[in-house]
């Protein structure tokens, strides 16, 4: 009897040393977000990570004056802004912002940025749609 209750204490120890092992590893693994994602791509694309992007920033807005505040507000800080009428769109959202800045990208920088357009959007009841940026070929062809 006694071996049962030896055997049963292994295999306790043994399911919650797994358990553990198991809940450890998926608290350590990494789940990309879309910042980390698109830069991810660009880099094996081929992008060079240490030269400015022209990155595009999406917007759809309420109207046309929360589109203007946030586009005054936008090229304050240096960005190429325009606001659209969209037609496809004609919803609770009807007008497009696209933003246009040269900036070089790291995870953090478009996480921070990202969080920032996700504020402006939300406070002007628009909404942010990400952002896209094309590949920059490397100046030195050995890396």
């Amino acid at each position: 009897m006694s071996w049962i209750l030896t055997l049963l204490f292994v295999g306790a120890v043994v399911a919650i040393g797994r358990i553990y092992y198991g809940v450890r590893k998926m608290r350590e693994q990494h789940v990309k977000d879309w910042d980390e994602i698109q830069i991810d791509r660009l880099r094996k694309s081929g992008s060079d990570p240490f030269r400015p992007h022209d990155v595009d920033f999406f917007m759809a807005m309420p109207s046309e004056a929360a589109g203007l505040e946030v586009k005054s507000r936008l090229e304050a800080d240096g960005y190429r802004v325009d606001l659209r009428l969209a037609p496809a769109n004609p919803g609770a959202q009807p007008y497009s912002l696209h933003a246009i800045k040269a900036l070089r990208l790291s995870v953090p920088g478009m996480r921070e940025l990202s969080a920032q357009f996700k504020e402006i959007a939300r406070t002007s009841g628009g909404t942010y749609d990400g952002w896209s940026a094309a590949a920059v070929a490397r100046t030195d062809p050995t890396h």
